[in-house]
């Protein structure tokens, strides 16, 4: 095996150029110091916001001011830190960034109980005498909308002091999965001795040796299962913690609140999990397919990721999916291929692996900053999806940065993956239309319908699974090991269906997903993916209306409007059910696709 580069041996050209954030370290220590003076200016208007619109505007313009320097500050720190996470001048500016923005945080922890106890009509008052305020006035309304569950100045303060105690749980389970929990070799079919991580068991599970996967998934789920009873009550803990948030803030349930917080109706939940339950015949389908396919006689979950089509060589070098990328996006318009090609030839991204360099793929940056994109390059076609992915991240920050002020630049999470998995519905039609090797084809539609299982049929069913023990807690009712483990077989059954054996190992699932930690969160996953593909299909159907609204009526958008809002002006309204039947009709022509390729190829 070829040794790791060191990040001093990487060529320039393909490193990220954090001198757009900070000129040099002594730079970003100079504005470090800088921010640093801000503490204790917050002081003066405190106390003072419901004086004048002045004093008003003033506060929550140097609150936006320190949130622009913070910002800067903490995005250098971090990415330095991630190009080589052995060293330790970095490890401080990133450990020094966090405790700078924990103690504005703390300091300013006022605001919002304070913006509370000025009345709503004086508010609106400020806003009709002093213009300025107008840039804030939509923070203001969604300020407003929160007023019966924020509570008296100090038992915010409380609160606040009380999140260490309160997430407990969660650091319990990530200290536990992520440093202590360890495996043991497994063997594959040959009688090797191979290393198990938490880095490589899927890679093992996507293996075609079968002994592998097996003995891989077996060792997982028993180590998991050793520490069932504990493992159980580290979630009941967190869980717990959510119910006791949502009560003493006055929500209905622990949903209410999470999904408030980011201004999503619940119906929105309850519209995913049912839709997605009409159509779990298609996922039933899918999986009896890969039974036949993999001619099994019995097929369990370690089954279910290797790839159905073998011998393929599917190699993609950076500079071909940089090619297969931009040809795959010029429906999107020059407007947009053109901030992709300065990314590309302004070292937004960082491109290949490096000694110390962190795992992985993302897409940073801030308020001020361009986009930076993390990649740990492989010549794969994974790989060319997930360069794609992340700069439909990269992108939408862009126009949403250069199109809004600070306090509207970032975008709610809800729709945080949209742009993502519209670049990979784009990339993926483009690829297909153009590839001219069966074998190719087959392995591409492979690659989707897993992608969707995973996002889609997957996420779901965590999120009905999340719903379901917050209703256990919310009910007075005791979330044992037993519980848990019997709730997770029995829709890990219902959601793959008969052709998947349910065995006793795959009950203990639950106990790895650290997003179950999350409050809420898995659910966007699929939604979003569903929203991505609408528009998508929109922008291939119907051509510059669709990519108008998409461009100017969300991308640029950033937060200036409710999230469900900005989706239904870009053409998709996720309050309805035909955006998730329409992803589920998706995977439905994939696989009708793909059946019939494998038919053809057969004979």
């Amino acid at each position: 095996m070829t040794e790791l580069m060191t990040r001093s041996e990487q060529l320039e050209q393909n490193t990220w150029d954090l001198t757009t954030i900070f000129a040099s370290d002594e730079a970003f220590e100079e504005a470090f110091t800088t921010l640093s003076s801000y503490l204790g200016k917050e002081k003066e208007f405190q106390g003072q916001l419901g004086s004048s619109s002045e004093v008003l505007l003033n506060a929550l313009l140097l609150d936006s001011e320190i949130d622009e320097m913070l910002g800067k500050v903490y995005v250098y720190a971090h990415l330095k830190h991630d190009e080589d996470t052995t060293n330790a001048k970095y490890t401080a500016f990133e450990q020094r960034a966090a405790t700078l923005a924990s103690q504005f945080s703390s300091a300013w922890s006022f605001m919002l109980p304070e913006l509370m106890t000025i009345d709503e009509v004086k508010l609106a008052e400020f806003i009709k005498e002093n213009n300025g305020l107008e840039r804030f006035r939509f923070d203001l309304e969604k300020i407003n909308k929160r007023r019966p569950h924020v509570l008296g100045e100090k038992e915010e303060l409380i609160l606040a002091q009380a999140q260490e105690a309160l997430s407990a749980s969660s650091n319990t389970f990530s200290m536990f999965n992520n440093a202590d929990l360890t495996f043991e070799n497994v063997l594959d079919k040959d009688g090797n001795s191979l290393p198990l991580s938490h880095g490589n068991y899927i890679t093992y599970l996507e293996s075609e040796d079968r002994v592998l996967r097996e003995n891989a998934y077996k060792a997982v789920y028993t180590e998991y299962g050793k520490f069932n009873n504990t493992l159980s009550q580290t979630l009941a803990g967190k869980v717990k913690s959510s119910v006791f948030s949502s009560k003493v803030r006055n929500y209905n349930s622990a949903r209410h609140q999470a999904l408030s917080n980011n201004d999503i109706p619940e119906t929105v939940y309850e519209t995913l999990i049912n839709t997605i339950n009409d159509n779990l015949p298609l996922l039933h389908r899918y999986t009896a397919l890969r039974k036949e396919l993999l001619e099994l006689d019995e097929m369990h979950m370690y089954d279910m990721y290797t790839p159905l089509i073998e011998d393929v060589e599917f190699k993609v070098s950076y500079d071909e999916a940089k090619d297969w990328m931009l040809k795959s996006l010029e429906p999107m318009s020059k407007e947009y291929t053109d901030v992709v090609r300065e990314g590309l030839m302004n070292r937004w991204v960082d491109v290949y692996e490096n000694k110390g360099k962190r795992s992985g793929a993302y897409s940073s940056g801030t308020f001020g900053t361009n986009p930076f994109i993390l990649m740990n390059w492989t010549d794969s076609v994974n790989n060319t999806f997930t360069l794609t992915h992340e700069f439909g991240h990269s992108v939408h920050s862009y126009f949403s940065r250069a199109n809004q002020p600070s306090n509207m630049s970032d975008y709610s999470i809800f729709v945080a993956e949209v742009a993502s998995t519209c670049n990979e519905a784009l990339l993926a039609d483009y690829m297909y239309k153009n590839l001219d090797d069966e074998k190719k084809k087959l392995y591409l539609l492979n690659y989707q319908l897993d992608g969707f299982r995973g996002t889609v049929f997957r996420q779901t069913m965590f999120a009905e699974f999340e719903y379901l023990i917050h209703s256990i807690v919310e009910k007075n009712e005791p979330l044992t090991a037993d519980r848990l483990n019997t709730e997770y077989a029995a829709l890990n059954k219902k959601y793959y269906g008969d052709a998947v054996i349910t065995d006793d190992y795959i009950q203990y699932e639950w106990s790895r997903i650290p997003h179950f930690y999350y409050n809420y969160y898995v659910f966007q996953y699929a939604t979003g993916y569903s929203a991505a593909y609408a528009l998508s299909k929109q922008i291939l159907d119907e051509g510059t209306p669709a990519v108008n609204r998409y461009i100017n009526q969300f991308l640029k958008a950033g937060s200036s409007d409710y999230p469900i809002e900005v989706l239904k002006k870009a053409g998709v309204d996720m309050t309805s059910s035909e955006p998730i039947k329409n992803a589920c009709l998706v995977f439905e022509e994939r696989l009708d696709e793909f059946e019939r390729l494998i038919k053809a190829m057969k004979g």
